[in-house]
């Protein structure tokens, strides 16, 4: 694993790009696995820069982590919507090329299960929760699980909570993600994690912790900025 220690936000966002662009550069039909979140948020700035600049991404395609159970897709707080308005909109893909898990119910993970055995994610962007989550894959999901339905824990529902008003009661209490299993199947794994509340996640993945779901992962590069 390649671990990069960043000063701020900026040359974290800047040195996950690099490793993007590396993959873009010499594949223009890669395949991407994309998270929500704050932390890649200014990897996708940089990636929408990048198109400014000539680069086109009409050959790529995507598919993401996770979405939540029981929200419309055009919902502001949909993850579809959070692509969209982070990524897609700014960018020249197909949408008819993006994915991003959507249902409640065991067909529905079948099914994107099944469309992601058709492809091989070259670079899977992850990042990180306060108590080691990758997805909506809490502490103690099973290594070889695949794309399922989850139950959020209470602690997941309060720190997403502030983008529902605040509402802990507005959060949806399940989402469909990939499992470990699933993010396994990724040539390569990109972890991007901001902000000194994460700090204590990244300390337990650097030991290895069997309680952590990071800790499964053989993540290629590893781009922090932990102030």
């Amino acid at each position: 694993m390649k671990v990069i220690v960043c000063e701020n936000y900026d040359e974290m966002s800047a040195k996950a790009f690099e490793v993007m662009k590396e993959l873009l550069d010499a594949k223009k039909d890669a395949v991407l696995g994309l998270a929500t979140g704050s932390s890649p948020v200014g990897l996708y700035k940089e990636m929408i820069q990048y198109h400014k600049d000539g680069y086109s991404y009409k050959d790529i395609k995507s598919y993401n982590l996770d979405e939540y159970v029981g929200i419309d897709r055009k919902d502001p707080q949909s993850y579809y919507t959070f692509m969209y308005e982070n990524l897609f909109k700014d960018i020249d893909i197909d949408l008819n090329n993006t994915h991003v898990p959507y249902g409640s119910t065991e067909a529905d993970c079948k099914a994107y299960e099944d469309a992601l055995s058709e492809v091989s994610i070259d670079l899977q962007v992850l990042g990180i929760g306060q108590n080691g989550h990758i997805g909506f894959n809490e502490p103690g999901t099973p290594f070889e699980t695949l794309t399922h339905i989850v139950d959020l824990t209470e602690n997941t529902r309060e720190a997403n909570a502030r983008f529902f008003d605040n509402d802990i009661n507005k959060v949806p209490t399940q989402a469909i993600s990939m499992g470990i299993g699933t993010i396994m199947k990724s040539k390569k794994v990109l972890l991007v994690a901001n902000g000194e509340n994460k700090a204590d996640a990244v300390k337990a993945e650097d030991r290895k912790s069997t309680r952590l779901n990071s800790s499964h992962l053989y993540i290629s590069y590893a781009v922090f900025c932990l102030k």
